[in-house]
C-alpha cells in the first residue's frame, strides 16, 4: 500500500471528476478509480450521446424546418443512422478525452478497475486480471453513478427490448417504436426517433408527461409531440412484453396490444451501490437503495462521502458536479464552496426542448402565494419566425405583492439555454421589472422575456 492520498474518489463521472479537480486545485493529493476503460461516466457515455443524437437527427433530416422551404435533406435512411451514430460516438469520445485531460492537468492519478471499500478508509481495486491494489486516503468519495432501472418481468435479454443506454446503439432505421416512460429521457428518445422517421408510441403511467414541469408547459409538450405525429398514451401501463411468430408484442394494462419493431424502457435509474462493500464499511442506504448522506455529503461511515446519482435526485450532471465540489470542501476543510445552488435548472433535450427553474404555477398556488403569470409565445417572436421554430413559449410566475420572479418556464428551441436568463434574475431576487427595463437584441429568442414581462404586468393590473 502506497503513502495515503488526501482523497480517493470512486467514479470518474461528473461528481467524481469535479470533486477530484476541486481537491487537486487546492493542492491535495488525489486518485480516481474508474471501472470503465474511459472516464466520464453516464454524462459522456449516455447523456451527451443522446443530446448529440438529437442535434444530428435534426440536421440530417431537416425535421423542424423542412416546411419552411418545402425542401429537406434526402439521405437514404441507413445513411442517416450511420452518420448519426458516428457523430454521437465522436462527441462521446471527445467528452471522455476532455475528462481524462482534466484529471491529468490537475495531476490526479487515474486507476482502472473495480473498487470496493476496505477497512480504515481504504479502497481495494481489482483490475481485469484479478490483481488487487489497495489505495488509502484521508477521505473517500463515492461517486459511482447510476444505471437504467429494469422493471421486473421485462425481457431485456431480447435484442429488441432496450433500456436508455442500449437504445443509443441502434444500428438500423426503424419503422415503429414503443417508448415506455413519461420522464425526460423517455421524451427525448421518443422525439428523436420520431424525427428519424419512426412511428412512435409513448406509453406513460402518469396523467401528463414530464410531471415535474409546470402543468401548462407539460400540456404544450404533449401537444407538440402529438402535432408532430407521435401517439401519446397517458395513464397507461405495460402489462407484459413477449415475442411471437410475428415479432415483438407489447401488452398494455387495458388489454390492448402494440406490435413495434423495438421497445425502449426509460423508467428511471438506480444507483450503482452493489459490490462496493458498503455494509462492511458501515455505509447505510435508504429504503430506495440510495446512499444516505448528511448536509455535508458525509455517509454514516466517518470519512466516507458520496455525491451524484448514487445519492438520488435530482441526479443531474450539473447538480452532481456541484455536489462533488461541495463534498470535497467539507471533507478536506477547504474554505471555498459550502452549498449547492438551490435554484438548479431542469432541462429536457426533446424536440422541442423545455426547461424550468424555480416554482411552477401549481407550486405557487399550493404554497398560498398570491401570484401573477406572464406569457410570450414564440409564434409572435421575430427570431423564431425567421428560424421556423415558433413552437412554445416563455412563462413567468411572479409574486403579486413583491413583483419578485418566482419561476421561469420555457418550451421551444434553445429552451435549455434561455432558462439561464431567468435563473440569474431569481438568484438576485429580481423583479419582473428587470425584464421590462432590460434591452434585448432584436431579433432574438431572448426578447420573448420582455413580452412575457409585459403580459405579466397586465395580469398584475387585472388581479390588483
Amino acid at each position: 500500500m502506497a503513502d495515503p492520498y488526501d482523497m480517493v474518489v470512486v467514479g470518474a463521472g461528473p461528481a467524481g471528476e469535479k470533486a477530484a479537480a476541486q481537491a487537486a486545485f487546492f493542492g491535495k493529493r488525489v486518485v480516481v478509480v474508474e471501472q470503465s476503460p474511459t472516464p466520464g461516466g453516464t454524462m459522456a457515455a449516455s447523456a451527451i450521446t443522446t443530446k448529440a443524437m438529437r442535434e444530428a437527427a435534426l440536421y440530417l433530416t431537416g425535421f423542424q424546418r423542412r416546411h419552411l422551404y418545402d425542401a429537406a435533406i434526402d439521405l437514404e435512411p441507413q445513411a442517416v443512422i450511420d452518420r448519426l451514430r458516428a457523430r454521437a460516438q465522436d462527441v462521446a469520445a471527445t467528452m471522455s478525452a476532455a475528462v481524462a485531460q482534466n484529471l491529468e492537468r490537475h495531476g490526479i492519478a487515474l486507476v482502472t478497475g473495480h473498487a470496493r471499500l476496505g477497512p480504515g478508509r481504504t479502497v481495494v481495486v481489482t483490475d481485469e486480471t484479478g490483481a488487487e491494489q489497495v489505495l488509502a486516503g484521508r477521505v473517500v468519495l463515492l461517486a459511482t453513478g447510476s444505471r437504467p432501472f429494469h422493471p421486473p418481468g421485462i425481457p431485456f435479454d431480447d435484442p429488441d427490448v432496450l433500456d436508455s443506454e442500449t437504445a443509443r446503439s441502434l444500428g438500423r432505421p426503424m419503422a415503429s417504436l414503443v417508448v415506455v416512460g413519461g420522464g425526460a429521457v423517455a421524451c427525448e428518445y421518443a422525439s428523436i426517433f420520431l424525427a428519424l422517421g419512426a412511428e412512435v408510441t409513448l406509453v406513460d403511467r402518469g396523467r401528463r408527461l414530464l410531471s415535474f414541469l409546470d402543468g401548462e408547459c407539460s400540456a404544450v409538450m404533449g401537444e407538440a409531440f402529438r402535432s408532430a405525429g407521435m401517439t401519446v398514451l397517458s395513464e397507461a401501463s405495460v402489462a407484459g412484453v413477449e415475442r411471437d411468430g410475428q415479432g415483438l408484442v407489447v401488452r398494455l394494462g387495458d388489454a390492448s396490444v402494440l406490435r413495434p419493431e423495438k421497445a425502449i424502457f426509460a423508467a428511471g435509474r438506480v444507483g450503482n451501490t452493489e459490490d462496493l462493500g458498503l455494509d462492511d464499511a458501515g455505509v447505510a442506504l435508504d429504503d430506495r437503495g440510495r446512499i444516505r448522506v448528511d448536509d455535508h455529503y458525509e455517509t454514516t461511515a466517518p470519512g466516507v462521502y458520496a455525491a451524484g446519482d448514487v445519492i438520488g435526485p435530482p441526479a443531474l450532471a450539473s447538480s452532481s458536479m456541484e455536489q462533488g465540489r461541495v463534498a470535497t470542501c467539507y471533507a478536506l476543510d477547504i474554505p471555498f464552496k459550502q452549498t449547492v445552488d438551490p435554484l438548479v435548472p431542469f432541462g429536457v433535450y426533446a424536440v422541442p426542448e423545455c426547461a424550468m427553474v424555480g416554482l411552477t404555477e401549481e407550486q405557487a398556488r399550493e404554497r398560498g402565494i398570491r401570484y401573477a403569470v406572464g406569457r410570450a409565445h414564440f409564434a409572435d417572436n421575430s427570431r423564431a419566425a425567421i428560424a421556423g421554430t415558433t413552437e412554445g413559449l416563455v412563462k413567468l410566475v411572479v409574486d403579486r405583492d413583491s413583483r419578485r420572479v418566482l419561476g421561469v418556464h420555457v418550451v421551444g428551441e434553445s429552451a435549455t439555454e434561455l432558462v439561464h436568463h431567468g435563473q440569474a434574475v431569481l438568484h438576485f431576487e429580481g423583479t419582473v421589472d428587470y425584464f421590462i427595463h432590460a434591452t434585448f437584441d432584436v431579433p432574438t429568442m431572448s426578447d420573448a422575456y420582455k413580452y412575457a414581462a409585459y403580459d405579466c404586468l397586465r395580469d398584475l393590473a387585472r388581479l390588483g
